[in-house]
């Protein structure tokens, strides 16, 4: 059963099964925005040997760990249950059943009137050990759209092509590449990242790693015939991989059948095993940086995974050039001089003004 959460102006869904944040939509100068992806087909076209979340695939979620696992792919967060707690209004909290890594993992959930942002932080009390993970946002990306990234060192490919047999990637694996505007493809072409779709019926996953000096990380998509923009937010220095997932009916197999188009996964996190060559290098170049590669976890105490998205009315179709975080207040700036300032909790991903990140410090108020 989804829960409904809502603010002044912002709405979401969220559902226990999965852990999915499974719809939100604002209203902002008369427009109503709702981009999440929902996957076109019913639980019963999913094949029994599929991981579960096949059978809900939509929205947004938590991947722990990133990737395959013992508990299926992208984890337990992804395809086991949730268990709804009595939340503050504007709030939702959920503690998932079962363990990672020998961590319980609390997800809350939160919006605030006239904010066009779904706040988001996942929390893992004890465990041990170091794990991928990254949130799994879906973009509805019904037609061309426009990428723009905070600045990143380089952009690489997994160790392989998502598809070959039963379906098809575009772009070359493993590669990587400094100009995303120019990224290597499989036929010896080149791949514009900042333009989607980046082929006619192509399955794609591509990694764009933080420059060690950003303090605010951030994607935006901006969908020109939509008049919109979505925006994901992140700490840099705690979350330095920005993972982009074209997928865009590059699948010929069930449940996919070539249907699934117009999703761009935008995933922010820590996740070294999807860098098909810098995890294979000693010490890999993120460590090397002092960025983390993956999650460590805590046996004594608890860390936190951080996460803002959200949309916004953008009718001029401008790319954008720039995004600003001053206080509680952030600026967009698109290429050719638009501009939005919105309200925005300025402290929740942990961003100081002086150049360190400061740790964001959890208030477990309540019963587990």
């Amino acid at each position: 059963m989804t829960e409904t959460i809502q603010a002044r102006g912002i709405t979401f869904g969220f559902s226990p099964r999965g852990g999915v944040l499974d719809s939100f939509s604002v209203t902002d100068s008369g427009a109503t925005i709702a981009p999440l992806h929902r996957a076109p087909w019913t639980a019963d076209e999913v094949p029994a040997d599929a991981p579960a979340h096949q059978q809900w695939l939509a929205g947004d979620f938590l991947a722990a760990p990133m990737g395959n696992g013992p508990q299926g792919l992208h984890g337990l967060t992804a395809n086991g249950d949730w268990r709804v707690m009595p939340s503050d209004p504007g709030t939702l909290r959920a503690v998932l059943d079962g363990a990672v890594s020998g961590a319980t993992v609390v997800k809350e959930l939160s919006v605030t009137d006239d904010h066009p942002f779904v706040y988001q932080r996942h929390l893992f009390i004890g465990g041990t050990g170091r794990l991928p993970v990254s949130n799994h946002a879906m973009i509805s990306v019904p037609n061309p759209a426009k990428l723009s990234f905070s600045r990143k060192r380089w952009w690489e490919t997994l160790a392989a092509p998502l598809e070959t047999a039963r379906g098809r990637s575009r772009l070359s694996y493993p590669k990587r590449h400094e100009d995303a505007a120019d990224f290597p493809a499989g036929d010896r072409g080149t791949v514009n990242l900042h333009r989607y779709p980046w082929g006619d019926a192509h399955e794609d996953f591509v990694t764009g790693v933080e420059d060690p000096t950003s303090r605010l990380g951030w994607t935006a998509v901006v969908r020109p015939e939509e008049d919109d923009l979505i925006l994901s937010l992140k700490n840099a220095r705690a979350l330095p991989m920005t993972m982009l997932w074209h997928s865009n009916g590059g699948r010929d197999y069930a449940p996919w059948n070539g249907r699934h188009r117009g999703c761009l996964g935008v995933e922010e996190g820590a996740a070294l095993p999807v860098l098909g060559l810098s995890s294979q290098e000693t010490p890999d170049p993120l460590t090397a940086a002092g960025q983390p590669a993956l999650l460590t976890l805590d046996p004594n105490g608890t860390v936190e995974v951080r996460h803002v998205l959200g949309a916004v009315h953008w009718p001029s179709g401008q790319s954008v050039a720039g995004v600003m975080l001053e206080g509680d207040v952030l600026t967009v700036t698109g290429d050719w001089g638009a501009e939005r300032r919105l309200p925005i909790r300025g402290g929740w991903l942990g961003l100081s003004y002086a150049g360190e990140p400061v740790a964001a410090k959890p208030s477990l108020t309540w019963d587990l």
